[in-house]
């Protein structure tokens, strides 16, 4: 049979990996055909370990712009498609296997290919957080990098949504401060921010506890009516937390509220409802929120941030909390049953377990 595999170059920009860069070449050995690694500005050894895996080595001075660099190292692609990944990124062996099956057998109309991007892990290494990205692009049709901090790939055309997953592993390296000081420099330069800046510029100040800031930018995105309806669903999620942090509970609870004006309930915002009633001592509204959400099917079209526990076990273990309070410990321990199911392992279900099996007079059948 004839050889239908595409090319493929890996772009990507490094400064200062040298804790991660070969974990990373290393995990897509064999899926590009060349490797183009743009560097801005490292001062360690990461150059020297590119330079085992590859001579495409080019330098950009760093202007605090990722699309930019990013726009830079696609420039210097020259196969049929690119791939992009960041230093602390990996394939996992069974994903390494599958990328190279779709090698081969890439059907030839698809312009663009988006994988899961794996980005938080429980304790047995399941995924628990993880959201859809643009990773495999045709070169000729020069799709282009958007934004100079939490950058997108702008594309159009057929796209075949992918199974293969993407894992960051995280680096001790990683500057918690950067992003947030490049949006405070293009404030202070008084540039306007677009609706999506707003967004991720509310995001960092979020992360860093800046609460009253966060709410601030997170409300004026909000405003433009202009987001995507993911990035508004998550604003909604981080602007309940907020409010959570200061103690305002009625405004916790108006945020969690007003996620249903942009999207039918997740099983994410069910989660909250059913925590805030639970924490309110609330429990059979506590336990109408957790049920929902065991009763949600999953969007598989959505491209945003997914939290695993809410879609799988969480409910169930906080609907045996308000069955217990409620005295219905059957069905208490009935739920608590099916949270075992996915984590056999977690303490708190098992604690529940002996605890019930006590109250149901099962611990001695």
């Amino acid at each position: 049979m004839p050889d239908n595999s595409i090319s493929i170059s890996l772009c990507m920009i490094v400064r200062n990996e040298e804790a991660t860069i070969a974990r990373c070449l290393d995990s897509v050995k064999g899926i590009p055909d060349e490797i183009v690694i743009v560097d801005t500005g490292s001062s360690d050894k990461t150059k020297e370990i590119v330079r085992k895996y590859t001579d495409r080595i080019f330098d950009f001075t760093w202007i605090d712009d990722f699309a930019a660099a990013r726009n830079f190292a696609f420039s210097n692609a020259t196969m049929d498609y690119i791939l992009w990944l960041d230093a602390d990124d990996v394939l996992a062996d069974f994903d390494r296997a599958q990328f190279l099956k779709l090698k081969k057998n890439l059907d030839p109309l698809m312009d663009v290919v988006n994988m899961p991007y794996l980005l938080a892990f429980d304790q047995s290494g399941v995924a628990t957080f993880s959201l859809r990205r643009n990773r495999l692009v045709r070169r000729s049709k020069n799709f282009r990098w958007i934004g100079a901090v939490h950058e997108y790939l702008e594309v159009y055309g057929p796209v075949l949504n992918s199974d293969i997953c993407v894992t960051h592993k995280g680096s001790a390296n990683d500057d918690s401060n950067r992003n947030l000081k490049i949006y405070e420099k293009r404030k202070a330069r008084g540039e306007l921010f677009s609706p999506r800046d707003l967004f991720y510029y509310a995001n960092e100040l979020f992360d860093h506890k800046i609460n009253k800031r966060a709410i601030e930018t997170y409300q004026e995105f909000l405003k433009t009516g202009q987001g995507w309806v993911e990035d508004n669903l998550s604003a909604c999620g981080k602007l309940a937390e907020c409010f959570q942090r200061l103690g305002e509970k009625d405004k916790e609870l108006e945020y969690i509220l007003k996620s249903f004006e942009y999207a039918t309930p997740r099983a994410e915002f069910c989660c909250r409802l059913g925590f805030y009633f639970l924490g309110a001592k609330q429990y059979e509204k506590g336990a109408f929120w957790y049920k929902l959400a065991t009763q949600l099917e999953k969007p598989t079209d959505s491209w945003g941030p997914v939290i695993e526990a809410c879609w799988t076990w969480l409910p169930h273990l906080q609907l045996c909390v308000c069955y217990d309070r409620l005295g219905k410990h059957e069905l208490a321990y009935e739920h608590n049953e099916i949270a075992r199911k996915y984590r056999p392992e977690n303490t708190q279900v098992l604690y529940n377990k002996n605890y019930l099996e006590g109250v149901l007079g099962l611990a001695n059948k």
